[in-house]
């Protein structure tokens, strides 16, 4: 029972994150024009926003008792050593927070107002699928060292630790924009290519979903061979 409780909270922080994150191009568009903002300043805005994502969603995860919205993060936490994952409940978890991540998107184009609609989406390849792969491999990686290494020896101040995510997931989404989107998240680009009938293919399994993962425990494996966690102690 605790396994679906777990999966549930999965499925709807995932929900809740690709409807909020899919609006971050609206709402950044949005305050932009109302405090007439333009170009680059612009992508101030969106780290601001991002960041308040960070903090409230790090807060609502914790109420459904450590659930997750992105496959990656998991298998990268399993990979390291910390929480309480098995290949069992992981293979319960990823689906959950697949089904979250197309009901987000759904939802998200229920409501969207027309003239917004335009930054709807999701990430989508622009590049060969070799190249999409390896770009997403990379992104991944980074993102995951960057991950573990904030939340697990980074500052201990909540917001700081917060504002170095946001500055790293802008930075990775700058870059690999040109690329993949990116995703650096198989449930979010499941749920957009669910919505698009691209979930199905070659392309969804083997850039948004393989490589991402390689990315991902590559980083974690990495980092427990730097950061060995404590070895235990046996009581006489």
């Amino acid at each position: 029972m605790g396994l679906v409780k777990v999966a549930m909270g999965d499925g709807v922080v995932t929900f809740l994150w690709v409807i909020c994150v899919s609006c971050l191009g609206a709402a950044t568009s949005a305050i932009a024009k109302a405090i007439g903002i333009q170009g680059v300043a612009s992508l101030f805005i969106t780290m601001s926003l991002v960041f308040i994502l960070l903090f409230v969603f790090g807060v609502i995860a914790a109420v459904l008792g450590g659930a997750s919205f992105n496959p990656t993060g998991t298998a990268a936490f399993y990979a390291v050593g910390i929480g309480g994952d098995s290949l069992i409940s992981a293979a319960v978890r990823f689906p959950a927070q697949s089904v979250g991540a197309v009901g987000g998107a759904l939802a998200v184009l229920e409501f969207m107002p027309s003239e917004y609609k335009h930054t709807l989406g999701g990430p989508s390849l622009k590049v060969d699928m070799h190249t999409g792969a390896i770009v997403e491999s990379i992104l991944t990686f980074t993102s995951t060292m960057c991950v573990l290494y904030i939340i697990l020896r980074g500052p201990k101040s909540i917001i700081i630790k917060n504002w170095m995510l946001s500055m790293s997931m802008m930075t990775l989404v700058f870059f690999g924009r040109g690329y993949t989107g990116p995703s650096m998240n198989p449930a979010n680009a499941f749920g957009w290519a669910y919505i698009n009938n691209r979930h199905n293919t070659w392309e969804q399994f083997y850039v948004y979903w393989i490589s991402p993962f390689v990315g991902a425990i590559s980083a974690a494996w990495i980092f427990r061979f730097v950061f060995p966690p404590p070895s235990k102690v046996k009581s006489a």
